[in-house]
């Protein structure tokens, strides 16, 4: 299956995402909270850059739960 090229708009929306998840983490270690969420620390160390930026809901859905942060500041940080 081929995937298709993401907009402009979902690229700014991964950056935005990234950006919102680096600052949620704080102090803790990126592998720290990837072993908490049960993800690669390479997973995680992608959406955070942006080079994911349309990961999983459940991934996502995880995130906000290990980062305690809500999944609405989640949408609202990247206008979905």
């Amino acid at each position: 299956m081929v995937r298709l090229p993401l907009t402009p708009a979902q690229l700014a929306a991964g950056q935005r995402l990234g950006a919102y998840l680096r600052r949620a983490r704080g102090d803790r270690t990126l592998a720290e909270v990837a072993q908490e969420v049960a993800i690669s620390p390479e997973t995680l160390r992608k959406i955070e850059t942006g080079r994911m930026p349309t990961p999983a809901f459940t991934t996502i859905a995880a995130l906000a739960r290990v980062l305690a942060v809500p999944l609405d500041d989640l949408a609202q940080a990247t206008n979905w």
